[in-house]
């Protein structure tokens, strides 16, 4: 290109050393705490002291049934409702069973409950793990429990007609009902207690219906007897409430801290060597961090020797900023921030230069700082981690353009589909899809005209481009491990731009191997600058101090995934060491 650019730093200065005296206590593993745990085994024993129960009551109503009361009504009924199902067959209502028992195979239930779980952990923007837990915990529950019965209750199918094989099971309890109301009763519980919309309540009827057809249709075709399908039902639905009680908020069998949790804390506190105490404030986002993980985090604080230490909360209006200042005008000496990019970019715009350390205590749905620097991804853990870690000099991004004043990012700004993707994406969308709705915004704004841009990198000569979107990075990498920057380091006293171009499908492609094999590179400390777009390829990177981008026509922009509104010029240069984070001795 006939550019130069920076030689990138690859000394490893920077890196926080390992510290510690011979003979001095081995702190316990971060994040674990008795006031953080007590509560997790007493719930798990009594998940199993129930479920030995259940799985007894269940058994012996089975051994009841096909022993002292076999010769009593209505077991004595039971052969004769099933044999007026076995006449009342039709094509088209042995259709209708075919697809309601299908609801109940193992293959439906097992699949279903996957992609269930699979939906929890990923779409929310606080991943929803004891929902999770709760339907998985009671599929597999009434499972165990269906094959123990099984095992002990030997009881014959319906002498019909029988339209399904015959598996080498008894026929009580009936699998396929257990199966469909741990999953399907399961899922009208979650509707019910987690969703505000006024269709929440018709969607959990119909839900609950369908434990019931499957059993109409088990024994339609002849399976079961109704006694069997009444055991499934129970089996399902008691496993429910076992697992429920036991894991979903709100319930007493709750994993959750004791009543003297604190008290534990901070007896674990003073067990260990008095830490350099300083004024800490918590800057947290009480959109993405609930009231339960903000009573780990005190317990956490407590359990290092903070104690009453202050939570103050952002708004719509101070995204972190404000609180940041008013804390640093009060004397804190050390700031957690509890949030998503967003409040992380606030936070660290405003301790930018001051030398005040930040513990990273990720909650959002991104948190692309804290996974490049591979800091533990839960709250307790993280916040844990950086108390008793290190302090490390990170770089800044500083940038402005025409429509905003100049701020600072900690991880990537830019101009076109990124930043059209964060306008495109609703609120609403985020909300119920998570960060697949980007990906749909994404799609849409392909169909937008490429940018005309021009680029000047440390006062260079000026370089002509068309591009579909451009970044401007202080770290390379972003959800799934994806890295479209991947030399970008928050240490290395330099900013990188990214200028994508491909065109159609087979461009993307090439791009897709383009970054590939820039990250092999980039992970061995090698410069990866120079892939030239301007020759025709689909990706190049330059690194800088300082970039001007002027566009042809006023382009989407972006910082940390904030929208900052449509413009004509970027200015970006870099701060080295301009943010100090607390990180794990030894963390690169």
């Amino acid at each position: 290109m006939g550019t130069s650019v920076p030689a990138r730093d690859t000394s490893g200065t920077g890196e926080a050393g390992s510290s510690g005296r011979l003979g001095a206590p081995i702190p316990p593993r971060p994040g674990h705490s008795p006031a953080l745990s007590t509560g997790i085994p007493r719930a798990a024993a009594r998940i199993g002291a129930f479920a030995v129960c259940q799985a007894a009551v269940i058994a012996g109503f089975g051994l009841l049934i096909t022993g002292p009361a076999r010769e009593f009504w209505p077991m004595t009924a039971e052969d004769t409702a099933v044999e007026a199902l076995e006449g009342a067959r039709t094509a088209t209502l042995d259709t209708a069973s075919t697809i309601a028992s299908a609801l109940g195979d193992t293959s439906t239930v097992v699949g279903l409950t996957l992609l269930a779980c699979l939906a929890l952990v990923l779409v929310p923007r606080l991943p929803r793990w004891r929902e999770a837990v709760f339907l998985a915990g009671g599929v597999s529950l009434q499972s165990m429990i269906f094959v123990l019965i099984t095992a002990s209750v030997d009881r014959t199918r319906p002498d019909v007609e029988r339209m399904d094989d015959s598996p080498p099971t008894s026929s009580y309890t009936s699998g396929h009902t257990g199966a469909a109301t741990a999953l399907y009763a399961g899922l009208a519980v979650l509707v019910l207690s987690r969703v505000r919309a006024p269709w929440r309540k018709p969607l959990a009827a119909l839900l609950l219906l369908l434990p019931l057809l499957v059993g109409l249709a088990r024994l339609y075709r002849g399976m079961h007897h109704p006694t069997d399908v009444a055991g499934g039902l129970a089996n399902g639905a008691l496993s429910l409430f076992v697992v429920g009680r036991a894991v979903l908020p709100g319930h007493s069998w709750v994993g959750r801290p004791p009543a003297d949790a604190m008290d534990i804390a901070v007896a674990a506190a003073e067990e260990r060597p008095a830490p350099a105490q300083k004024q800490v404030t918590v800057i947290v986002n009480p959109t993405v961090t609930d009231e339960a993980t903000q009573e780990q985090l005190r317990l956490v604080l407590a359990q290092h020797g903070y104690r009453a230490t202050p939570f103050v909360a952002t708004t719509a209006e101070d995204t972190g900023g404000g609180q940041t200042a008013e804390a640093l005008r009060a004397g804190t000496e050390l700031i957690v921030v509890c949030g998503g990019d967003g409040t992380v970019r606030a936070v660290a715009d405003a301790l930018a230069g001051t030398g005040v350390p930040l513990v990273l205590v990720p909650s959002g749905t991104g948190n692309l700082l804290a996974r490049h620097l591979h800091l533990p991804l839960g709250p307790a853990e993280a916040l844990a981690a950086g108390l008793t870690g290190e302090p490390r000099a990170l770089d800044l991004g500083r940038i402005e353009g025409d429509g905003f004043p100049a701020v600072h990012f900690t991880a990537m700004a830019g101009a076109g589909l990124d930043a059209t993707m964060l306008e495109e994406t609703s609120d609403r969308a985020k909300s119920v899809l998570g960060w697949p709705a980007y990906v749909l915004a994404g799609a849409k704004g392909l169909r937008t005209p490429r940018m005309r841009l021009t680029v000047r990198l440390d006062g260079g000569p000026e370089l002509r481009r068309t591009a579909r979107m451009v970044l401007l990075a202080n770290i390379g990498t972003v959800q799934a491990g994806a890295a479209p920057v991947p030399a970008a380091k928050p240490d290395d006293g330099l900013l990188d731009l990214a200028v994508f171009d491909p065109r159609g499908a087979g461009g993307w492609l090439r791009a897709a191997g383009v970054l590939l094999r820039a990250k092999r590179r980039g992970a061995g400390g090698a410069d990866v600058t120079g892939t030239g777009a301007g020759d025709g390829g689909p990706v190049e990177f330059h690194t800088f101090r300082r970039a001007e981008l002027t566009f042809a026509r006023p382009q989407p922009r972006e910082v940390d995934g904030d929208p900052v509104g449509p413009g004509l010029h970027l200015t970006a240069e870099v701060r080295p060491g301009a943010l100090t984070v607390m990180l794990p001795a030894g963390e690169r």
